[in-house]
C-alpha cells in the first residue's frame, strides 16, 4: 500500500512517522492516551497520505479501530482504500456495513453496489436499521430498482420502521422516481406529523416525474398547514409551474425570493429561468440569468435552453458563445440546446463543430445529443451526415430510431423511411414504435401520397402496438388525405377528431381547397380557422384566391374586405442564408440597393439556378 508512492512522498511519510512514534514514545503515554492523541489525528487529517500515516500507528500500536478508520476514508472519497480497508475486517457489524452503504449512495453513488452490501449484510444475519434504509431507498430510486425497493418496503414492517420519519421520506422518493405515484401518496398520507421534509418529498416527486398539477395543489395544501417553503420547495415548485405553465405562481415565488431576502444561487437562479424559460417570458428569464453575479454550466443551460425552447435560436447561439468566453466547457445538455437551434435556422457549419467537440469529448453516441445531431443534420440538408450519425451508434431507443424516420420523411425519402421503421420493428432491442415514430411514418406518407399505406398505418396503431391515436395522427391523416384531393374524407376526419385540429392541419386543408377549387369545405375549414387565427394574413388570401377562381368575386372582396377590418397585414416571408459562418437574414421586400455586391450575385445565382429547375412563379397566390 505505500509503495505506490513516489520516493519524495515517501521520504515525506517516513518522516511524519518518525515524529509521531517519536513523540509517543518521549510522553510515554498509556495505551489509552496514545488512542485518543490518534483518534483526535484522525478527526483532523485531511488527505489519504495522513490517514495513512495514522493507520499505520493504529496497526503498531494494536488499537483496532476499523469503524473510525473507514468513516474517515469515506469523507476523503478514497474507495479503493475503504474497500480494501472494509474487507480485512474479521467480523463487519451493522455499524460498518451502513458506514459502506451511506459512502457507496452519497459519496461514491455506485447505487447497485449499495444494493449488493444490503443482501451481504442480511445474509450475515445483520438487522438492517434505520441508518440502512433511507440509503437502501435512495440507491433503488436511481437504478429504477422497484422490486427490490419494494421487497424492502415489506420489511419495515417487520423492524418496526414503517412510521420513521427518515425513512418514510426516502420511500417516497423511491417510488415517485420508479413512476409509482400513488403509492408514494399512499406513504406520504400515512405520516402521522408531517413535517417540511415530507412535504418536500411528495412535492418533488411530482414535479420530477412531471405532475405538475398535483405539485402545485400539494404545495397550496402546504401552505394552508402553516408551513414556510425553503429553497428546496421553491425548485420543485418551480419546475412545476414551468411544466403547467403558471406564470403566476412562478412570479409569487421570485417575489416570495426576494421578500425573504435568499440568496438566488445557482440552484435557485436556474429553476426561475427554467420557469421563465418553459412559460415564454424569456425577458424575466435573461433577467435573471444577468443579475446572478455567479453562473455555472447549469445556468447557462437553463438559458440557452430557454432561448432554444422559444426559437430564439439567433439569441441561444450567441449565448453558447459567451459561454465559452466565459470558460464553461458546455456538456451534453448545452449542446441539445445549441444542436437544436442551429436546426432552425440551418446553421450547418456551427452544428459541425458541436459535433467535433461531442466527438472529443466523447459525446456523440449519447442518445439524446445523437439524436439532436440526426436532427440537425437533416434540417440543415445534411442528409448524408445524419444518416452516418444513425448508422455509427452502438445502442439505439426509439428516439434515436424516430429522429431518423422523422430526417428521412422531411427530405422526401418516404420509402426509406417505411423501411426503417419496418426494421426497427423487427429487430430485436429495447426500441419499439411509439407516438412519435408513427407521426413520422405518416408524415413520410403524406410528403409521398401513399394513402392506402397511411390508412394501413394508422389502423396499425391500434391493432398491433395497442396505441391510441392522437391529435397528431388525425392531422397527419388529414393533411394525406387532403393532398390526395379526397376533402371530404379529410373533413370526416376533422370531425371525428379527439381534440380541435390545430392551425397547421386546418391550413393544409384550406390550400388543398384551393388546388381543388372546393368552396363548399374551404367555408367550413375557414370559420374554424377564423375563430383560431383572426390575424393570420394567409388564411383570408387563400380564401379570397378560391373564391375568385370559382368567379365569385362578391365573395373575394369580402374576404379582402374583412382582411382590412380587421387590421390583418400580410407578413412578410424572411430566409437565412450562411456566409462565412456568419447569418444574414432577408425579408421579403427588403431593398436590396443597400446590400452589399456579394449578396446581390449570390441572389441572382440562386434565381438563375432554380430557373433552371424548372421553377415558374406561382403568381396567382400572391
Amino acid at each position: 500500500m505505500l509503495t505506490t508512492k513516489t520516493p519524495s512522498h515517501l521520504i515525506s511519510r517516513h518522516l511524519s512517522l518518525l515524529k509521531i512514534h517519536s513523540y509517543l514514545s518521549r510522553q510515554q503515554q498509556p495505551q489509552q492516551s496514545i488512542t485518543e492523541k490518534l483518534l483526535s489525528l484522525l478527526k483532523n487529517c485531511t488527505s489519504t497520505d495522513q490517514l495513512q500515516q495514522i493507520h499505520s500507528q493504529m496497526l503498531t500500536n494494536s488499537i483496532q479501530k476499523p469503524n473510525f478508520l473507514l468513516s474517515k476514508i469515506i469523507d476523503l472519497k478514497d474507495l479503493a482504500y475503504a474497500s480494501l480497508l472494509f474487507h480485512q475486517i474479521p467480523s463487519p457489524n451493522d455499524y460498518a456495513f451502513n458506514i459502506m452503504i451511506r459512502g457507496l449512495t452519497t459519496t461514491w453513488r455506485i447505487y447497485s453496489l449499495t444494493v449488493r452490501f444490503y443482501y451481504q449484510m442480511k445474509n450475515l444475519s445483520l438487522k438492517p436499521n434505520n441508518f440502512t434504509y433511507p440509503f437502501l431507498f435512495i440507491a433503488c430510486a436511481n437504478t429504477l430498482a422497484l422490486d427490490h425497493g419494494k421487497s424492502a418496503h415489506s420489511m419495515l414492517f417487520k423492524v418496526g420502521l414503517d412510521s420513521d420519519d427518515h425513512v418514510s421520506h426516502s420511500l417516497i422518493t423511491m417510488y415517485a422516481r420508479c413512476n409509482r405515484l400513488r403509492s408514494a401518496r399512499k406513504v406520504f398520507d400515512e405520516i402521522t406529523h408531517r413535517d417540511l421534509v415530507s412535504w418536500n418529498s411528495m412535492i418533488s416527486g411530482y414535479s420530477k416525474m412531471g405532475f405538475g398539477g398535483e405539485a402545485v395543489g400539494l404545495f397550496r395544501r402546504m401552505m394552508e398547514a402553516g408551513f414556510e417553503p425553503d429553497e428546496m420547495t421553491l425548485v420543485s415548485i418551480l419546475g412545476a409551474c414551468g411544466d403547467c405553465g403558471d406564470l403566476s405562481l412562478g412570479r409569487w415565488v421570485e417575489g416570495f425570493v426576494g421578500e425573504n431576502k435568499m440568496e438566488v444561487n445557482s440552484y435557485l437562479g436556474s429553476a426561475l429561468i427554467d420557469m421563465y424559460g418553459k412559460c415564454g417570458d424569456l425577458d424575466s428569464a435573461r433577467r435573471i440569468f444577468n443579475g446572478m453575479i455567479k453562473k455555472d454550466m447549469v445556468t447557462w443551460n437553463a438559458m440557452i435552453t430557454g432561448f432554444a425552447q422559444n426559437g430564439m435560436s439567433d439569441e441561444a447561439i450567441m449565448l453558447f458563445h459567451g459561454m465559452r468566453e466565459a470558460g464553461i466547457d458546455p456538456d451534453k445538455i448545452t449542446l441539445i440546446g445549441v444542436l437544436s437551434s442551429c436546426a432552425s435556422i440551418g446553421a450547418l457549419d456551427l452544428g459541425k463543430w458541436v459535433h467535433t467537440y461531442a466527438s472529443q469529448r466523447g459525446l456523440q453516441h449519447n442518445i439524446f445529443v445523437a439524436s439532436a445531431l440526426i436532427d440537425m443534420y437533416a434540417k440543415c440538408g445534411s442528409l448524408h451526415n445524419a444518416l452516418r450519425v444513425f448508422e455509427h451508434m452502438p445502442q439505439k431507443n426509439e428516439v434515436t430510431w424516430n429522429a431518423m424516420i422523422s430526417a428521412l420523411a422531411f427530405h422526401g425519402r418516404s420509402r426509406e423511411a417505411l423501411s426503417l421503421f419496418k426494421r426497427m420493428s423487427e429487430e430485436d432491442g429495447t426500441a419499439s414504435p411509439n407516438e412519435v415514430t408513427f407521426v413520422g411514418v405518416l408524415s413520410a406518407c403524406v410528403h409521398a401520397g401513399l394513402v392506402d399505406e397511411g390508412h394501413q398505418l394508422f389502423n396499425l396503431m391500434s391493432s398491433s402496438y395497442g396505441l391510441i391515436p392522437k391529435i397528431e395522427h388525425y392531422s397527419c391523416m388529414v393533411d394525406l388525405l387532403a393532398r390526395a384531393g379526397h376533402l371530404y374524407e379529410a373533413w370526416d376526419i376533422v370531425e371525428k377528431m379527439p381534440g380541435k385540429p390545430d392551425h397547421i392541419v386546418l391550413g393544409a386543408l384550406l390550400g388543398a381547397c384551393q388546388k381543388r377549387r372546393n368552396a363548399d369545405i374551404s367555408e367550413r375549414v375557414m370559420k374554424l380557422l377564423l375563430e383560431m387565427e383572426p390575424l393570420n394574413s394567409g388564411n383570408y388570401i387563400i380564401s379570397s384566391k378560391i373564391y375568385a377562381n370559382l368567379r365569385r368575386w362578391d365573395d373575394s372582396a369580402k374576404m379582402r374586405l374583412l382582411m382590412r377590418q380587421n387590421g390583418v397585414a400580410k407578413t412578410p416571408a424572411c430566409s437565412w442564408i450562411e456566409i462565412n459562418a456568419q447569418l444574414c437574414e432577408f425579408h421579403a421586400g427588403d431593398d436590396l440597393e443597400h446590400c452589399s455586391v456579394k449578396i446581390h450575385q449570390v441572389f441572382h445565382l440562386l434565381i438563375e439556378e432554380i430557373k433552371r429547375e424548372g421553377y415558374i412563379p406561382v403568381v396567382d397566390s400572391l
